[in-house]
Formats: C-alpha cells, sequence, structure tokens
C-alpha cells in the first residue's frame, strides 16, 4: 500500500508563487511515476504535472508549463510542485498521484493523496 501525503497549499493573489510537497511511503518498484493532478469545482480531475521515479523525465499540461516545475527528492520519497505567476484559473484541489503507468489518465493512477487546496484571487 502507497500513501501520498501533500502539504503547502493556501490562499494567494494572482502573480504568487506556491510549493506543494508530497511525501510518499513507496517501496522501491512499486510505482514508476508520481506527480500532480488537480480540480476545480464542476470540473473534472486533470493531469498536471508527473515525474518518473528513477529517470529525470518531466511532463506538463499545456497550461503551465513556463509556470509550474516538478521536481523529486529520490531518498525522501518527496515529489515537489513549485508554481509560479499563479492565475485564477490555477484554483483547484491538488492531488498527489503515483502510478506504476506512466500516463495523464486519471484511470491509470493506481494511488492518490487527499488533496491540498490552492486558491488564487484575482
Amino acid at each position: 500500500q502507497v500513501q501520498l501525503v501533500e502539504s503547502g497549499g493556501g490562499l494567494v493573489q494572482a502573480g504568487a508563487s506556491l510549493r506543494l510537497s508530497c511525501a510518499a511511503s513507496v517501496r522501491s518498484g512499486s510505482t514508476r511515476f508520481m506527480g500532480w493532478f488537480r480540480q476545480a469545482p464542476g470540473k473534472e480531475r486533470e493531469f498536471v504535472a508527473a515525474t518518473l521515479r528513477f529517470q529525470p523525465a518531466t511532463y506538463y499540461e499545456d497550461s503551465v508549463k513556463g509556470r509550474f516545475t516538478i521536481s523529486k527528492d529520490g531518498p525522501k520519497n518527496t515529489v515537489y510542485l513549485q508554481m509560479n505567476g499563479l492565475k485564477p484559473e490555477d484554483t483547484a484541489l491538488y492531488y498527489c498521484a503515483a502510478g506504476r503507468k506512466t500516463s495523464r489518465a486519471v484511470t491509470d493512477v493506481d494511488y492518490w493523496g487527499q488533496g491540498t487546496q490552492v486558491t488564487v484571487s484575482s
């Protein structure tokens, strides 16, 4: 069983920055990727960013490219999402995710965190 615990959300003004953290209790080899999804009120959960646990590759949703950066601390099994230039449309519940299959699809995620709220005011 994999547990994911997020932290770092909050209420900020447009243009501000936040850093989300996700600490995973992961046994080596049980998951291939870790990343972030988000869900705004009334909308479906969507992919934001992901990285591979044992390779340097990173992936981003188009609307966050150049503003968000995903990184990891391997020995700590922790993934970070640095969010700069936040916009009101970034407001959502952000979920940490992990899975065995590298994918942007919600249905391919094996493990979810409880979510951390990010609210960006205009």
